[in-house]
C-alpha cells in the first residue's frame, strides 16, 4: 500500500456502529456516524473557537504567523488523520480527539496551567486533560437536554486516556498521577460514566497523542526560527535535523533560510509519521488485535516511535526546552502571564461579584472548594486577550506581554 492511501477498516479500529453510546441517550443522526457527530460538536463548540486566542508558545499579539492553540490543533488533526488513514482506523474519531485534546488549556499556555495549578492546589490542583473533560461534559451550554457536548464513550475515553492508563486495575494511580492521584474532575466523572481508567485507550486516541508530539516538535522549530530565538544552523547539533538540513542544501544550494527552514519542518514531519507507521505495523503484527477492546487490554501503547527515533525526538524536545521554552525572552513573558492569572484568581476570590452574572448562578450554595473551582473554570476558559482585558479592567497596571 502506498503511503497516504486509505487502508480498509481494520478489525482493531473503533467501529462507530458498535459505539458504547452516550451518557444521555440520543436518537442517531440520519446522516452522520456517532464519531462524525462528535467531531462536528467539537468544531462548533465555544471552547474550540476560543483556542484562536490561546497561547501555544507566543502570546497571540506577538505576531500573526505564530501558532495558537487553534492552529496547533488543526495541525495535529492533519497528522493524526494521515496516520489513521494508513492504519485503517476511524478518521472521524481520530480527528475528534486531535481537535479536542487542548480544549482544557487555560490562557498563556503552560504558564497559565502552572498558575491555575498553584491557585487550586488546596482543591485538587489543575490538570488540562481533566479540564477538557469538564468542558465537553459540563461547561459547554449549547443543547436543551444536557450540559456539555454529550460525546460518545470512545471520545471521552480518548480525551482522558490518550497518554495511557491513569490507574491500575485496582484503582491505584500510575505514571504521572502516582504522586497526586487522579485529577478531581476525572475521578468525579467516572462515578457516573466509567471510562475504565486502568486500560489503554483506542488506537485512534494513541494516534492523536503521538500526532500532538510530531506537530509541536515541528511547528515549534518553525516558530522559534521565525522569532529569531535560534538559527537554522543551530539545529545541526542533532543528527536527524543535521541530516535533513544537509540534504536540503545538497539539492538546493542557493535556497534562502526561510525556505530551508520550511523544508526542514516538512521533511521532519514526514520522517516522524513514516517512523510511527512502520513501528505500528510491527506492533500490530506481533500482537494481532482483533478488536478495539483487544487494543485496550494490551500492556503497552501500540502507537509509538521506534527506539532510535524516540531518541531523536527526545533530542528535539531537549533542544526546544533549552533554546525556546527556557529562552529569557519567553520566560520573562510567561512569568508576567502567570502573575496576571494569580491576580485575577485572587480578585475573583475576594470579590466574586466581579464574575459575569451567568457564572454566579448557584454560587450561593458554594463552599470554599466549589467557589475556587468555579473561578478556576472561568479563568481556564479565558483567551489570552480576554485575560488581559479583565486584568486591565480590575487593576491599575497590566504588563504588555511582549
Amino acid at each position: 500500500m502506498s503511503v497516504g492511501m486509505a487502508a480498509p477498516r481494520a478489525p482493531y479500529a473503533c467501529d462507530p456502529d458498535r459505539s458504547r453510546g452516550r451518557l444521555v441517550a440520543e436518537p442517531p443522526s440520519r446522516t452522520r456516524s456517532p464519531f462524525r457527530r462528535d467531531c462536528d460538536r467539537v468544531i462548533h463548540s465555544t471552547a474550540f473557537r476560543r483556542l484562536k486566542y490561546k497561547t501555544q508558545v507566543f502570546v497571540f499579539h506577538e505576531g500573526d504567523h505564530y501558532r495558537t492553540r487553534l492552529t496547533h490543533s488543526l495541525e495535529v488533526a492533519q497528522i493524526a488523520r494521515a496516520l489513521a488513514r494508513q492504519l485503517g482506523l476511524d478518521e472521524d474519531l481520530t480527528e475528534t480527539l486531535a481537535l479536542a485534546h487542548d480544549l482544557g488549556h487555560p490562557p498563556f499556555g503552560h504558564a497559565g496551567e502552572r498558575a491555575l495549578d498553584a491557585c487550586l492546589k488546596k482543591f485538587g490542583g489543575f490538570d488540562h486533560n481533566a479540564q477538557a473533560l469538564r468542558v465537553v461534559a459540563a461547561l459547554e451550554h449549547r443543547y436543551p437536554e444536557f450540559d456539555g457536548l454529550n460525546l460518545t464513550w470512545e471520545s471521552l475515553e480518548g480525551i482522558v486516556k490518550h497518554n495511557g492508563p491513569l490507574t491500575d486495575r485496582s484503582g491505584t494511580p500510575v505514571g504521572r498521577y502516582r504522586e497526586h492521584g487522579v485529577p478531581v474532575g476525572i475521578a468525579e466523572y467516572i462515578k457516573a460514566y466509567d471510562l475504565e481508567l486502568w486500560s489503554f485507550a483506542s488506537l485512534e486516541a494513541q494516534v492523536a497523542a503521538i500526532a500532538d508530539d510530531i506537530a509541536y516538535d515541528a511547528h515549534d522549530i518553525d516558530d522559534g526560527l521565525r522569532a529569531g530565538l535560534f538559527h537554522l544552523d543551530d539545529l545541526k547539533v542533532m543528527p536527524l535535523t543535521a541530516e535533513i538540513i544537509a540534504e536540503t542544501s545538497a539539492h538546493y544550494p542557493d535556497l534562502e533560510d526561510v525556505r530551508r527552514g520550511a523544508e526542514l519542518v516538512r521533511e521532519l514531519i514526514s520522517h516522524l509519521i513514516g517512523a510511527v507507521f512502520a513501528e505500528a505495523q510491527k506492533s500490530l503484527a506481533a500482537v494481532k488485535p482483533q478488536s478495539a477492546q483487544d487494543v485496550r487490554q494490551q500492556s503497552r501503547a501500540l502507537i509509538a516511535f521506534p527506539a532510535e527515533v524516540a531518541e531523536e525526538e527526545a533530542a528535539i524536545k531537549r533542544f526546544l526546552y533549552q533554546h525556546m521554552y527556557r529562552h529569557k525572552r519567553v520566560m520573562r513573558v510567561m512569568a508576567e502571564a502567570e502573575q496576571i492569572l494569580f491576580d485575577l484568581f485572587a480578585k475573583y476570590l475576594t470579590s466574586p461579584d466581579e464574575l459575569p452574572p451567568e457564572w454566579l448562578v448557584g454560587a450561593e450554595a458554594d463552599n470554599e472548594g466549589d467557589r475556587a473551582r468555579r473561578i478556576g473554570n472561568f479563568i481556564a476558559g479565558m483567551t489570552d486577550r480576554f485575560a488581559l482585558t479583565e486584568h486591565q479592567r480590575l487593576f491599575d497596571s497590566t504588563p504588555d506581554l511582549r
